[in-house]
């Protein structure tokens, strides 16, 4: 991830101490000082007050690691008057969000190598926390897409461009996944749903109660079924062509028994 250009008016004080906080980190919880200098940690343990500094008790606190958040949706471009880089990843490291990845659904849709570019140029100069941008995916730029160095790539996704155009799930269409997986050396990451499923669920209420289905039925329309039959066989793809499949807001608890968890961590790149 590219690191954003400082926005001084949210960095720490340039020389700080926090004396006697509980660092968490790794598993494990240890009562340290850590020094912060020019906006960066510069040392943890037991460390004897600086001159100049300022210091603060961390006495019965906890001092957590950055959060990565995988999948947001900042709005930029195209849709900033709901958002945008600096408003957003403002809102983020207010609760602790350090780096996060965008999804590629914004206006125009990223779909090409020079929208991708331009999201970085946009975000280098206005976002406050590490960033990272997946390139989208779908039916009609695929070719286009395995002619890249995907190895380049953060990742690639169909997040929210199922909307834009029917068929451009990349769960509910086994041969675009295949293709893909077979050609994408980089992340592929998607919204997991059967479409089939979905729809004839959704057939059911709207007979029953036309353009108002009352909300309660929204997770038996988007049913456990539809979840974890699109989960199943994604993950059944990329063990076949040892893709690195990620599978966005997994859904339901079924599916959390599709995956491994035998795995070291380090290993799973």
């Amino acid at each position: 991830m590219a690191r954003p250009e400082t926005d001084r008016q949210f960095t720490m004080t340039e020389k700080t101490l926090i004396k006697n906080i509980s660092i968490v980190n790794e598993g494990q919880i240890t009562v340290a000082d850590l020094f912060i200098e020019n906006g960066l940690i510069h040392s943890i343990g037991q460390l004897i007050d600086h001159k100049n500094v300022k210091i603060v008790d961390g006495t019965g606190k906890y001092l957590f690691p950055g959060i990565i958040d995988g999948q947001v949706h900042f709005r930029e471009p195209g849709l900033t008057h709901k958002g945008d880089l600096y408003t957003e990843s403002k809102a983020a490291i207010a609760g602790g969000v350090t780096s996060f990845i965008d999804m590629p659904n914004t206006l125009p849709n990223v779909l090409t190598i020079d929208i991708l570019n331009e999201k970085y140029q946009i975000a280098s100069k206005k976002s406050l926390a590490n960033f990272g941008f997946l390139l989208g995916v779908n039916g009609d730029n695929l070719d286009e897409i395995i002619k890249l160095e995907t190895s380049k790539l953060l990742g690639v996704s169909d997040d929210g461009l199922y909307f834009t155009k029917k068929g451009n799930l990349l769960a509910d269409n086994p041969e675009t996944m295949e293709k893909l997986f077979a050609n994408c050396k980089s992340i592929i990451a998607i919204h997991s749903e059967k479409e089939q499923i979905v729809e004839e669920n959704e057939n059911i209420y709207r007979e029953k109660y036309g353009e108002n289905v009352p909300i309660e039925f929204h997770p038996i329309i988007r049913s456990e079924k539809a979840c974890y039959e699109a989960t199943k066989r994604a993950i059944d793809i990329a063990n076949k062509l040892k893709a690195r499949l990620h599978i966005l807001h997994l859904t339901t608890e079924a599916e959390t028994h599709l995956f491994r968890n035998d795995i070291p961590l380090k290993e799973k790149m």
